[in-house]
């Protein structure tokens, strides 16, 4: 939750499992922006957005997963994002500090489940816009997300289908490499 909030050599200021979550969350980046359904899906946002075409493509892909009943059926997405604010809470001293003026907003609105409604993915488009340097409107993003829904969600199931099993193998990997220092 908190890599984007650390930049460089920073991530050695955590905790080892801390830092292995961090790198996770960085080779995940990595992968998905190389993944052909991500450059393709990119398209479509690209001549509004240039750079931050991924970062749309980014919440387009939690809409997705946050609305995929094999991986969130039932109550199962409400029940995941409490138990992550939760632990967020409980490591609180962790959190960047733009994480943690931020960190209530998610947690009210629960931004984690909200992802699986179209109108929650907006106000995430609209988050992104307020954050960024050279964006000034999210309606654009959410026209090409609603124009494009079927074609962003073809994307999105090429993409998890290579993406869980690569992140489960660096977990892994990760943990292994870990335990053994």
């Amino acid at each position: 939750m908190i890599s984007d909030f650390v930049k460089g050599k920073k991530k050695f200021d955590y905790p080892a499992g801390i830092q292995q979550g961090i790198a996770l969350h960085r080779l995940i980046d990595s992968f998905t922006d190389a993944h052909p359904a991500t450059k393709e899906a990119k398209e479509i946002f690209r001549h509004h957005y240039r750079l931050y075409s991924g970062a749309f493509i980014d919440v387009v892909y939690d809409h997705f997963l946050a609305t995929d009943e094999n991986e969130f059926a039932g109550q199962a997405l409400f029940d995941f994002s409490q138990q992550v604010y939760n632990i967020l809470n409980n490591h609180r001293q962790w959190l960047p500090d733009p994480f943690v003026v931020m960190f209530p907003y998610m947690k009210d609105q629960n931004w984690l489940y909200n992802y699986r409604t179209r109108s929650g993915t907006g106000k995430s488009f609209g988050g992104l816009v307020r954050r960024a340097a050279y964006l000034e409107d999210s309606s654009t993003a959410i026209h090409l997300f609603e124009k494009n829904y079927q074609p962003l969600q073809q994307s999105y199931r090429q993409f998890w289908t290579a993406v869980k099993p690569f992140a489960q193998r660096e977990f892994e990997s990760l943990r292994t490499a870990g335990n053994n220092a």
